[in-house]
């Protein structure tokens, strides 16, 4: 067997083993429960804040660029409650419920850290308060460029419309621009997973140390959301089976293959610091210049 083949084939089984011994299933779970339960949360504290600096329209790209990248199928029924619930009126940025929805929302980021934790085999040696602080600080992150991208959208057709105006020789770089959405979703699933595998875990990595895992991830997360959406429209029965809790079931399966594609792509990554797999790359591309 080639030790290329060898090679990869240590590191699959070691990911996989090490993703099944230490409870990796129940962790998906958690992450799938824990991600939805903060999704409302998190867009109704970015609501609150986004409207005090001035991002009126952050309902809207937040609602886009989270449920964009996911199946149509899958997102339209969750999307539809998320804007009915985000168009109810609220007394302000600084009352309780919306604190409250702060502090949820950090939730979700923290089942990620326990997860990222596990499949890099460190353990957390920051204090609790710390860790949930550096939550708190990437959801209020997360508002934050997101009211920055709502205001910049809105920004970017109005120059379009003046592009002809003023500069006739910007008006197909802004149009081309204008329709960035999904080239926008996947910068931001990339920033995003960059994110939480760099800061979430205890430990230091760099970007190459966790590249592979991310690109697997971003890859399997594709695949995985067409075969569900296919099974949804060829086989699925949820509907006769869950009745009115069909959709909520649905997202929570579908969130479930997400978080453990998300765990498997982290224990690729520490199975391949394991096996020193980037130093033998390296050592096998400097050979032939040595000889």
């Amino acid at each position: 067997m080639p030790a290329f083949v060898r090679i990869i084939w240590k590191v699959m089984f070691d990911a996989l083993w090490h993703f099944s011994e230490d409870d990796g299933w129940a962790m998906a779970s958690h992450v799938a429960l824990s991600t939805l339960m903060a999704i409302f949360p998190f867009l109704i504290f970015g609501t609150a804040l986004g409207s005090f600096l001035g991002a009126d329209r952050f309902a809207e790209t937040a609602v886009h660029l989270i449920f964009d990248a996911w199946p149509a199928s899958i997102a339209e029924p969750i999307a539809n409650e998320v804007v009915r619930v985000l168009t109810i009126p609220r007394g302000g940025l600084l009352t309780i419920s919306v604190l409250a929805a702060a502090y949820f929302a950090s939730n979700g980021v923290e089942a990620l850290r326990i997860a990222l934790n596990r499949a890099y085999r460190v353990a957390e040696s920051r204090s609790w308060y710390l860790t949930r602080l550096a939550s708190l600080g990437f959801v209020l992150a997360a508002v934050l460029i997101l009211a920055a991208l709502s205001i910049l959208l809105v920004a970017v057709p109005l120059a379009v419309r003046n592009a002809d105006q003023w500069l006739p020789w910007l008006d197909t770089v802004l149009a081309t621009i204008d329709n960035w959405g999904l080239a926008l979703v996947i910068a931001m699933l990339t920033g995003g997973l960059l994110v939480a595998h760099l800061w979430l875990p205890a430990g230091h990595r760099k970007i190459m140390d966790v590249l592979p895992g991310i690109l697997l991830t971003l890859l399997l997360w594709s695949i995985g959301a067409y075969v569900f959406a296919s099974y949804l429209a060829a086989f699925s029965n949820y509907a006769a089976t869950y009745a009115g809790l069909a959709s909520i079931v649905i997202v929570l399966v579908f969130l479930y293959m997400v978080g453990a594609i998300f765990i498997i792509g982290a224990e690729i990554n520490a199975a391949i610091l394991k096996y020193k797999v980037k130093h033998m790359v390296i050592r096998s591309f400097q050979a032939p210049r040595q000889k």
